[in-house]
């Protein structure tokens, strides 16, 4: 029995790549750490580009524990907390945590920065206006 996936049809050429990005995400992302995506008010008489702000819930995290990087097109928050064994816990109910957590970028996001604050790990993207491009293609005639 053939699986049969949304990209599957004949009028999407070329997303395979697409596809199997999607399939990584959905193993890679288990729901932690919670995050939130929030559009940010654009100043459009100043002709700014939107704004975007993925914040992530991320106590207990150092600015060291904590790496943002754009890999291709997708951007990749790790979190590695190390257990510190010199320490003599009477009772340990938050355990020292890693996570991967992966957005896919579109066509002309940028990553504009990141801030750590209260716990709050805070990524600013911005999604410049997309540039409409029509391409007239010549037909050749070969007899």
């Amino acid at each position: 029995m053939s699986r049969i996936t949304p990209f599957a049809s004949p009028l999407l050429l070329g997303f395979d790549a697409m596809e199997k990005t999607l399939e990584r995400l959905a193993k890679a992302n288990d729901g932690y750490p919670p995050y939130n995506i929030e559009r940010l008010q654009a100043n459009r008489a100043a002709d700014e580009p939107e704004r975007l702000r993925i914040t992530l819930a991320v106590a207990g995290f150092s600015e060291a524990e904590l790496e943002v990087t754009v890999e291709e097109s997708q951007l990749v928050i790790r979190g590695r907390q190390v257990d510190q064994p010199d320490r003599d816990y009477l009772y340990r109910g938050i355990a020292a945590r890693q996570f991967q957590r992966m957005f896919v970028l579109a066509d002309g996001m940028e990553v504009a920065g990141a801030a750590l604050r209260n716990g709050l790990l805070s990524v600013d993207l911005i999604r410049p206006e997309a540039a409409r491009m029509v391409r007239k293609i010549n037909i050749s005639a070969s007899e």
